[in-house]
């Protein structure tokens, strides 16, 4: 007898017939993930990748960083020449500012020495002038003199070469009685302290 193919609707596509060997089963369908062979691991796309990212700060390669390194590198050797440059002009303002400072003192001198055979007494005022104008000048840098008597100590402003009694001038104990060495200086820039002795009760 022969056997009739089962009626389909017309229009229908025919069933496919399993063919071949037997416990074969039917080609699996793809999904969106493809499967790597030997291996239960997924591939990732790239979409998938980028999801990964963190929000707003998109995925940079090697060449991208590379670049990125090289420029931030020469910006930083770029400042430091810069730096470099900017010290050495202030330097160099700062030692003509000094010795600007200093060429009155040495106008003083010569003008001494031009009067030191006709009148020697110009010497003695020449230094005097000197002084007063030596003075000034490393005031004006901050620095000014500091020899007073009769203060109280301060070792941060003060250095004792030796201790005294108090004497009849009424040097209370723990001043100052007297200046060996004057001091140069101000508030937190020392340029140097002032060596003095001072006074101390025999008591203490």
């Amino acid at each position: 007898m022969t056997e009739h193919a089962p009626d389909r609707t017309p229009g229908q596509p025919a069933a496919r017939a399993v063919t071949g060997q037997e416990g074969t089963a039917a080609p699996e369908e793809r999904t969106g993930t493809d499967r790597v062979a030997g291996s239960a691991t997924p591939t990732r796309s790239p979409e998938d990748r980028a999801e990964d990212r963190p929000e707003g700060r998109p995925g940079l390669d090697a060449a991208e960083l590379e670049d990125r390194w090289l420029r931030a590198v020469a910006d930083l050797d770029n400042l430091r020449k810069r730096y470099a440059r900017e010290l050495g002009r202030e330097r160099e303002a700062e030692r003509e500012l000094v010795a600007s400072a200093f060429l009155p003192v040495l106008d003083t001198i010569d003008r001494a020495l031009e009067h030191a055979g006709s009148d020697p007494r110009s010497i003695i005022e020449g230094i005097r002038t000197l002084r007063e104008q030596a003075l000034a000048v490393l005031a004006g840098l901050g620095y000014r003199r500091e020899d007073e008597t009769g203060v109280p100590f301060d070792p941060s402003r003060h250095e004792v070469v030796g201790v005294v009694e108090p004497n009849g001038g009424g040097a209370a104990p723990g001043s100052v009685a007297e200046v060996v060495r004057p001091g140069y200086g101000g508030p937190g820039r020392q340029l140097r302290p002032a060596s003095v002795t001072v006074a101390q009760s025999p008591g203490d």
